[in-house]
Formats: C-alpha cells, structure tokens, sequence
C-alpha cells in the first residue's frame, strides 16, 4: 500500500515580531480575533455558569434562603443574557472567524478591520452588559425582557440589558456582512458552493439569519428604551399600548436566533462525523439544503412562543403545523448524520464523542420541541420547567457539545499541540452524565406543575427529589468544566505536538501548519472535488476501499515550516478598538443624563476621532512592522486570494 509523504510534527510557530499585548490590540488578522472571540467567550460562559450554579443551590431544597427574590430574578435574567448571546453567538463567530477563511482557501476576511471592530464592539457590550453588577445590579427583566417588567423605569437596570443588546447587535450585524461577503467572493479556484464544507455553509445561513434578523429587535429594544427613559407608550397596555408588540418583535427574532445559535454546531459536528467515521458526509446536498431550510421556515415559526397570549385559533393553528413543518429539515440532518456513522470505521475520539453526543442530546430536545407544537399541550407546558428541559437538551445538548467537539478537533490546528485524550475522555462522560442529571428531572418538574423563574417552593409539592438530583447534576457539569480547563492549560503547555494533519481530515485547513502561518497559504489552493485535500491523499482500489497514494498535498508552509514565505496582507490598527470604546463610552453616558451629556460628548468625540483616522489612515505606511512581512493591504486586503508571494524561498514562490 502506498503511503502519502507528510511533514513531521513541528513545534508551534513563533509569534510575530508585532506581539505581545499591542500586537493583540491592533490586530487585523481573522486567526486572532478568532482566538479572542474564544477566550473572551469562554470567560462569560464560566460566569453564566456560576449564575447557573447559584440558582441550583437556591433551588436545590424547598425554601431556600441562598439569595432573596431580587437578586434571584438578577441572576436568572444575567444567566439567560450571558448564555445566549456572551457565550453561544461569540463562541460560533470564534470558529468561523478562524476557520472559514482557511476552509474557502482565502487568506483573510473580505474586511479585516471591520472584523476587528466587530470583536471589539462585542467585548464592549458584554463588558457594559455586565458592569451593571457594579453600579445598581444586574438586569432583573428576564433574557426576553417581556413588558412590563422591562420598562418599568425605577432602575436602570434593564436600561443596560437593552442598550447592551443594541451594541451586541451592531457586533454581529458588521461580522454577518463581512461572512457573507468573505463567502461569496473570496474563495479559493475551483471551490464552487457546493464545494464547500457544510460548516461554511452554516456560517453563511447564520450570516443571512443575523442580517434579517437583528433589525426586527432593534426596533424593540429602541421602543423599550423611549418608554423607559422618554415617556413613550408603545408597551403600556394602560394607555393604548401593546405590550404583545414586543413579543412579536423579539420573537420574530428570537426563533431565527435558536437556529443562529445550533446551526453552527451543526456545521461543526458535519465535520468531525465524517473525518472519525472515514466516509464522506452522507446527503451532503440534503445537508446543505437542510440547514437553508431550517434558515428560512425559522422565521415563520416565532408565535408558538405565544400561544398562552390569546392569538387566536386561525393563528395557533397556522404556526402549530409551521413547529411541525420546521423539524422536518431537522430530521434529515439527524438522519444522515446517522447514515455518515452507518457502516464506517468510527473511530471514538473525544471529538467524535462530543458529536455522537450531540446528535442524541439534540435529537431529544428536538422530540420534546414537537410537543409545542401541540397547542394544547403546549399550553400546560408553558414557562414551565419542561420548557427549562426542552431549550437546554437543544442548546447545552446541541451548542454546547458541539462546541466541545469543535474544540477538541481544531485545538491542535490553532495552538499546535493536541489536547489529551484521556482527559478529555473524563470532561465528556462527566459533562454527559452531569447534563443529563441536570436537565432530564426538568422534564418531570415541568409536567408537575413547577413553574419556571420562581425563586423557592415550598415544601410537599413532589419537587424536592428532582429539584436535587438536578442540582448535584450541575456542580458535575462544574466538575467536568474544571477537567477541561485543566486539560487546556497542561496541552497548551506541554502537550503532543498536533503536525498539519494530526486527524487525518477532509478540508482544507489541514493542509496548513499548526498553527497556521499568518498568510493561511504560501499557495493559494486550487480545490477540485468536495474534500478535496481527502480525495488528493487517498485513491481507492477495486473493492472501493481507500489508497494512499504518493503524493503531497500539503501546502508548502506546512511541508517547510522553516522557511519564509512574506505575503501582502492587511496591517494592524488601533482605530477598530478606539470606535469600540467610543462607543460605550456614548451608552455609559446616556445612564446618567443630565450628568452624563458629558460624557456623552467624550465618546462622541472618541467616536469621531476613530472614525476620521480610520478614513485618513495612510495604509501604505501603517502602525509599524506588522510581523506579516514586507507588503501591506487595504481593508479589501483580505481578498488578495492571488497576492505576490515574494521572499527567498523557491518553494512554493511562483
């Protein structure tokens, strides 16, 4: 059998010459504004889950006395928030950020510092979002910020909640048209759409979903904050107002945003299904059409979020079979991620174990979102704890473990090394079995009748068993957070160095060094086939087995990680991060008027600046030295796919 030529493991790059906490600043480059989207997002999800613990030990025995009524409703409304959109949406724009480029063969985003100020912008929000724990408490309306609770304007507390969503969203509006772009016109020759992975296609339905999406809740976040700060009326049921209006509002796009939050794991996990069950993905088409499908019916479904509000028969029923219509799409993901596993040579590594979770996980939490559908039903169920069961076995069984998976996977591509595999054995099976100790007794409080958002119960009710089997569930979910983190920090350190290919996959990024160079490719590929780095390492024999064959499809600067290869690429600036602040600046401003008209007119004035020397930026002489070598490019830089490759080295020059 013919073995394919690869490069021996290599130790991780070293950084650029622009390093260090100012090189982190003012870097342009999607590799490390994926990576501090990551980090950054990680660090909220430890928060929310500290919030998630604090209401498990509150609930843990009938009447507890933890913390009191007002600081309960702070912390479910914080976990909710934080969940969402500090962990969930940011943790899916680090993959995409880092890794949707490579996988197109481009070397940069369409619109480098636009996508700089996208991560920048989100870091403020959630930075302002959760200072309010510091200057009067946390947000206390709930994650949906139903009328009245959101515009009562005794405290400004979920005056931070609807500002602070208002900067998330312009974050993810500016990195929405930046995927698409990047997408449509950046991708290497030969790789037509359905060419590329299924996670490129995730990203790009999520890109449109965010773009059709976001500006539904704009509208309502603005109507919440003139009731709340100008005397306006649009949510006061008293005086002519319509307090149904925000749920229409949030929902519409609210449901769009459950898919925003799975489809992106569900990209990850049609990667890692078909590189651990050696076959291709089974259906790629009805894959990609699946996830377009689930894009669009996702906005005609937002009302059986509703059907408690009196909308009628007419209305219950047309949305109850659009419920029923909507997992149709879904099925067929779950079906032929099933028929990927049929029949391959699996292989059970901790990545694979993360998806093969989240395919059950997200399978069950998919079967009890059918019984929504059922106007009836859904009726007894509604904020209940089976609703509580029902959206995390879909985001903690679906996002979450999809992360992990996408996690374990790419860890190795972008920091060099591989995480351990026994421990990461341990971090799956405990989060496993803590996830479904937690969330399945849920299921049974539900239909007993426990509501959700109560901050004790009393005793005799039939809830005391499941309330703490769900708690000790909890802290082993804490546990096996812990196990990873430890994981990450001892493999970051010192583990098995990963090589460009450490699994043996299917797409382009392992045809790079880990991690890969600044430039992604010293050149630019030419992709032929779906999984075209698969199809150029292995033929078949007559029996339709896999061959390796002699060849080496690595890119060059992965095959000779030693040598220099200097490409055009964008330069680094600081004007991203300084309209980011200018920003918050302007919201922290607009808390404390009249006080604050000053400094209002600080982050204008930061704003305008930022702007002005964004415009005015002299691109040919930029900050210093970026580390990317000798050229440089405008904020379309990211598009030189056919940039000069200039340099001392012959390989790979041409």
């Amino acid at each position: 059998m013919a073995t394919i030529v690869e490069a021996p493991p290599v130790a991780p790059a070293a950084p650029s010459s622009r390093g260090g906490l100012w090189g982190w600043l003012t870097s342009v480059d999607h590799k490390k504004i994926g990576i501090m989207y990551g980090i950054s997002a990680f660090v909220f999800f430890v928060l929310g889950g500290i919030e998630a613990l604090v209401i498990r030990w509150q609930l843990a025995v009938p009447d507890g006395t933890l913390v009191n009524e007002e600081v309960y409703n702070q912390l479910f409304t914080m976990h909710g928030t934080t969940m969402v959109f500090l962990f969930v949406m940011p943790v899916s724009a680090a993959f995409g950020n880092y890794f949707m480029p490579i996988m197109i063969g481009a070397r940069d985003v369409a619109f480098p510092r636009m996508n700089a100020l996208s991560f920048w912008i989100f870091i403020s929000g959630g930075i302002f979002i959760s200072s309010s724990f510091f200057l009067g408490g946390f947000p206390d309306g709930a994650w949906v910020g139903y009328s009245p609770l959101s515009t009562q304007s005794e405290v400004i507390r979920m005056d931070f909640w609807a500002i602070g969503l208002l900067i998330l969203g312009v974050a993810s509006l500016l990195g929405a048209v930046n995927f698409i772009t990047t997408i449509f016109t950046m991708r290497a020759p030969g790789m037509t759409l359905f060419r590329m992975p299924v996670f490129v296609w995730m990203q790009l339905v999520v890109a449109f979903l965010l773009a059709f999406s976001l500006p539904l809740v704009t509208v309502g976040l603005f109507q919440v904050i003139l009731d709340r700060n100008f005397g306006t009326l649009f949510y006061d049921a008293a005086t002519g107002g319509d307090p149904i209006l925000w749920q229409h509002l949030f929902w519409l796009f609210g449901h769009p945003e459950v898919y925003i939050l799975i489809l992106p794991a569900m990209g990850i996990v049609s990667e890692v299904l078909p590189t651990f069950s050696r076959k291709p993905l089974f259906g790629y088409q009805f894959v990609v059409f699946a996830g377009a499908a689930i894009g669009f019916l996702g906005f005609g479904v937002w009302a059986h979020h509703m059907f408690t509000s009196g909308l009628g028969p007419v209305a219950e029923t047309a949305f109850g079979l659009m419920t029923m219509t909507i997992a149709v799409p879904t099925g067929i993901k779950i079906f032929n991620w099933v028929g990927t596993m049929w029949g391959g040579n699996i292989s059970f590594t901790t990545p694979m174990l993360f998806s093969v979770g989240f395919v059950a996980m997200f399978t069950i939490g998919g079967l009890s979102g059918v019984t929504h559908s059922i106007v009836p039903a859904d009726t007894q169920q509604h904020d209940s704890y089976y609703v509580v069961a029902h959206f995390h076995y879909v985001l903690f069984g679906g996002a979450v473990f999809g992360v992990f998976a996408g996690v374990y996977y790419w860890f190795g591509k972008v920091f060099g090394r591989m995480l351990d595999e026994t421990i990461g054995k341990w971090h799956y099976w405990l989060m496993f079995i803590g996830f479904n100790l937690t969330f399945a007794p849920m299921h049974f409080l539900g239909l007993n009748g426990m509501p959700r958002r109560i901050a004790t119960y009393g005793d005799g009710l039939g809830w005391n068993y499941w309330n703490f089997m769900a708690t000790v569930g909890s802290f082993v979910i804490a546990l096996s957070i812990l196990v990873f983190l430890y994981n990450a920090v001892r493999s970051y350190r010192s583990g098995e160095l990963a090589g460009p290919d450490p699994w043996d996959g299917r797409t382009l990024e392992w045809t790079t060094s880990s991690p890969p160079a600044d430039y992604n490719f010293a050149e630019v590929p030419v992709v032929e086939a779906i999984d075209d780095f698969w199809y150029k390492k292995y033929g078949e024999d007559e029996d339709h087995l896999p061959v390796r064959l002699d060849t080496n499809p690595l890119d060059p600067s992965a095959s000779a990680p030693q040598e220099e290869f200097h490409v055009h690429l964008p330069s680094p600036s600081y004007y991203p991060i300084l309209l980011a602040v200018g920003i918050v600046t302007l919201a922290y401003g607009f808390l404390w008027l009249p006080v604050g008209y000053l400094v209002m007119a600080a982050g204008l004035g930061i704003m305008l600046w930022a702007i002005f020397g964004w415009a005015m930026e002299d691109i040919d002489h930029p900050m210093g030295d970026n580390g990317h070598g000798e050229g440089h490019a405008d904020d379309g830089g990211g598009d030189d796919a056919e940039a000069e490759l200039v340099g001392t080295s012959s390989e790979g020059a041409e």
